[in-house]
């Protein structure tokens, strides 16, 4: 099936019938300790800038026609283009129409204030509403945000300083990373990480650290839902069904990576036409993908086995 064709019989298979899918409400969710009510959708900021600063603008606009009011950036996305085109976009007065969240992968004090004062200037805002330690993928990483003069001295300082309201961090490679960040500060209020049908097969978010950050009250921020490309690339799984089983889970949002805005209305109609999965069919799902391909052939971005000679994968780059 292709994206027109996708797109023109979606909203039928999935619930919504002759209703349009632009005018059917969008389902919120509250994100966890930050109180925020948020769109479930939530539009990624660095597929949303892949085609350029104009459609990237389109795609803010048509994003916020359709309800959604929960927006994902980060510094390292384009080399900051992905920030500005925020910037560009959100003038006008929507900037308050909107929570705006941004990231920042540098882990010392100095470092990650720096990268906050930029993404501030190219937002043109004076504060996120969510500002993330950004891709954590290693214990060593752990260490140099933990200790004297890391990044979560400047994630603490800039939350009292108004000029974040809320903090959290992300990653995709180790979710033993994620629970030692979970465990050494009690002041996070999100994590993002890998949620998909492929994900409990190996290193497994859902079923290690996911669990413990709702325990804690956290908000979660589902990503990579797709493996970034890999579960369609080897078909395992459609769109539609890689969208609903992470909706499915223990998630308050999704963020999705639309790079147009055929993708963008596609995914807004799985959102909202989205019935939650019974336990039968996410069983029946996980026993399906189980004899597929799974672990770093398709997540290539989770912890390699430690036989396998290749860096960790690094948001931005290629699939």
């Amino acid at each position: 099936m292709n994206r027109r064709t996708f797109l023109q019989t979606t909203p039928a298979v999935l619930g919504l019938g002759a209703v349009n899918a632009a005018e059917a409400p969008m389902p919120m969710a509250t994100l966890g300790k930050t109180g925020l009510r948020v769109s479930r959708f939530v539009l990624g900021g660095y597929h949303m800038a892949v085609n350029g600063e104009e459609n990237g603008v389109k795609m803010i606009h048509r994003a916020i026609d359709l309800g959604v009011n929960f927006f994902d950036s980060a510094h390292l996305y384009h080399d900051g283009r992905s920030d500005r085109i925020y910037g560009k976009a959100l003038q006008g007065g929507l900037r308050k129409k909107v929570l705006l969240m941004s990231k920042a992968e540098r882990y010392s004090r100095a470092e990650a204030m720096r990268e906050l004062e930029e993404t501030l200037q190219w937002m043109q805002t004076d504060y996120l509403d969510l500002w993330q330690c950004h891709q954590v993928v290693s214990h060593k990483e752990v260490d140099q945000i933990l200790g004297p003069n890391g990044s979560l001295e400047a994630f603490a300082a800039a939350r009292k300083q108004g000029k974040v309201r809320h903090i959290g961090f992300t990653g995709h490679a180790d979710p033993t990373v994620h629970q030692r960040l979970l465990d050494s500060f009690d002041g996070w209020e999100t994590v993002q990480h890998p949620v998909n049908l492929i994900d409990p097969h190996y290193l497994s978010f859902i079923n290690s650290v996911l669990p413990n950050i709702r325990k804690k009250g956290l908000g979660v921020l589902a990503m990579k839902t797709n493996a970034i490309g890999g579960i369609t690339r080897h078909k395992i799984a459609t769109i539609p069904e890689c969208l609903r089983f992470a909706w499915s889970q223990d998630v308050d949002v999704v963020v999705s990576g639309a790079q147009t805005l055929e993708e963008l209305e596609q995914n807004v109609a799985v959102c909202k036409s989205f019935v939650k999965m019974t336990p039968q069919e996410i069983s029946a799902l996980l026993e399906r993908t189980r004899k597929g391909p799974h672990g770093v052939q398709v997540e290539n971005y989770k912890r390699k086995p430690e036989s396998a000679a290749c860096p960790p994968h690094r948001d931005g780059d290629p699939a």
